[in-house]
């Protein structure tokens, strides 16, 4: 169920008196942290997953690095970065992480989001928390690593990439990508 090591299951049985529920989410903190120290190791190999959609109309290619070839050939890891192609293919994200937003894209956002509330009437002193929301749902519907993940819509792409880290022990980045549609402009 959690993709941990069966001693690491009984460990983490035992440490929560059988409670199975518990016990998946002390192994899912537990390969959070494990995780995250991953990532701070390079990640040099990996693969390129590819879509090709069936009118051939839209193409994607997605980078996917980890730390070794021999996770770079696993199965779990190979089919992660053509399911991470068919993803972009259908949700069209424009940027990987907010980080890469452009300032004037966001600048552009807030103005439209401060219009739109002066027309509905909002009072001002609530515009900030709401402003913020809608950010949030702008890098979410923007954004591939906030985006909810196609495979599983109650995590995001970034939390699979961390469960595919826990299944493999290795630091799993998705290095960048591209989308090719038929008639589509270029920004």
């Amino acid at each position: 169920t959690t993709g941990a090591g069966l001693m690491d299951c009984k460990n983490a049985l035992q440490e929560f008196n059988g409670d199975f529920e518990e016990a998946i989410k002390g192994l899912r903190k537990k390969g959070a942290a494990v995780a995250a120290k991953k990532g701070q190791r390079k990640a040099g190999e990996g693969v390129i997953g590819e879509y090709i959609h069936h009118n051939k109309k839209i193409a994607v290619m997605v980078e996917v690095n980890c730390e070794t070839d021999f996770v770079a050939r696993n199965e779990k890891f190979t089919e992660f970065a053509h399911e991470l192609a068919v993803h972009i293919c259908a949700n069209n994200p424009r940027w990987k992480t907010p980080d890469e937003v452009p300032a004037k894209v966001l600048d552009d956002e807030k103005e439209i989001f401060k219009d739109q509330l002066l027309k509905e009437g909002k009072p001002e002193k609530i515009h900030e928390k709401i402003i913020e929301g809608k950010l949030n749902k702008f890098y979410e519907t923007n954004c591939l690593m906030q985006q909810p993940y196609s495979g599983d819509d109650s995590i995001t792409v970034a939390d699979a990439v961390q469960n595919l880290i826990q299944a493999t022990g290795e630091n799993i980045q998705v290095a960048r990508f591209a989308r090719f549609e038929v008639g589509g402009t270029q920004e």
